[in-house]
């Protein structure tokens, strides 16, 4: 799952890493989708982090299609 934060809470994109090795359409889709929304963000000053339960969360620079939840944070801006 990868969630965007934002003024409205967060947006998320969820896919089935097994349908995706399995070539369904529907979850390629959406793994590309997640991916292009990732870099778009990144390039915005998103920072991402990989949550996984049990696990210390982990700051990212790149997609991670196997992070059970990926979330990224807007850039701050102060004003």
């Amino acid at each position: 799952m990868l969630r965007v934060m934002s003024r409205r809470g967060d947006d998320r994109i969820i896919w089935d890493a097994q349908k995706v090795e399995a070539q369904d359409s529907e979850a390629v889709a959406a793994i590309k989708e997640a991916e292009r929304i990732f870099t778009e963000e990144r390039k915005k000053g998103a920072t991402a982090f990989r949550v996984e339960p049990g696990k210390t969360v982990e700051r990212i620079d790149k997609f991670d299609r196997t992070a059970e939840q990926i979330v990224l944070v807007p850039r701050v801006v102060g004003g």
